[in-house]
């Protein structure tokens, strides 16, 4: 919205320093993040800028860390073993997610507020709680240090993120279309398939990417994981407090990027579903 003309000194000093405020808050935000992402070009095998580097001397600047890290078997089983984790329990949280919302979504759901608040606790009881009694749990059936255990961890934290996102794009939704398919002679499978899910899928997708965005970059959790389960965020903290190397800021490059293209595929769904209900994007 663009400043009026008539506005009054009082106006301008407000509408400029709001926004500068705004701008200050935004760069103590995104400042921490960014700034890794030079230092993963240093040559040199250090956490802070070189001269080289600050006078913009080419010397100053290697892929050593990126090959270090593509090099390392280490590394890259860590990283296969995170991909297939995140993947695993998106999938897992995105089904049981949707099919919750679903339910939830019916008039006749006796202690929707109840089952609602249980189900999204995992979002705010803290991590190490949940991480400590998962533990205790899998342990119990002699579960842990296991693909299964940690998948199964962190769809009881993405699943939540997926009943949220389907429940909001739900109550956008208009019953009588399911009337009308209905009226047209379609069973309930039919129904579903041809004109729930269409109209639902920009939400279950955000909601599966946040469920895999969640699991791709749980720490807590995924200390339940054995040696041959350790994922790529284990690896990071473990390297942060033993070996400093400018490797973990090459791969902390490649998750900004990666959480950058997958946070505009979201508002690129967002908007698509905005426009399929009708809705001017926004």
């Amino acid at each position: 919205m663009s400043l009026p003309a008539y506005a009054g000194p009082g106006e301008r000093a407000w509408y400029y320093g709001f926004r500068f405020i705004c701008a200050l808050i935004f760069l103590f935000l995104i400042f921490p993040i960014v700034v890794i992402v030079p230092l993963s070009f240093n040559a040199l095998p250090y956490f802070t800028f070189t001269e080289a580097m600050l006078s913009l001397d080419p010397a100053g600047y290697s892929l050593r860390w990126y090959n270090a890290l593509l090099g390392s078997e280490p590394w890259m089983s860590s990283i296969r073993n995170s991909l297939f984790i995140a993947t695993s329990s998106s999938i897992i949280a995105t089904f049981l997610g949707t099919l919750a919302a679903l339910g939830l979504s019916r008039p006749q759901m006796p202690a929707r507020g109840l089952i609602t608040a249980i189900l999204i606790s995992p979002m705010i009881v803290p991590l190490i709680i949940t991480a400590a009694a998962l533990f205790a749990f899998y342990a119990r059936f002699q579960l842990g240090n296991s693909f299964f255990a940690i998948i199964m961890s962190h769809v009881v934290l993405g699943a939540p993120f997926v009943v949220i996102t389907v429940t909001a794009a739900l109550s956008n939704f208009d019953q009588s279309l399911i009337r009308a398919s209905q009226s047209l002679g379609a069973d309930g499978v039919t129904t579903f398939r041809k004109v729930i899910v269409p109209l639902l899928l920009p939400g279950i997708i955000a909601g599966g990417l946040f469920a895999f965005i969640t699991s791709l970059d749980e720490v807590v959790v995924s200390f339940l994981s054995g040696p041959a389960q350790t994922p790529m965020t284990v690896r990071m903290f473990s390297g942060l407090r033993e070996e400093i190397s400018p490797t973990i800021l090459a791969l902390a490059t490649i998750l900004v990027a990666l959480s950058i293209l997958l946070l505009t595929v979201m508002e690129l769904i967002r908007r698509r579903g905005e426009k399929m209900r009708g809705m001017s994007p926004g």
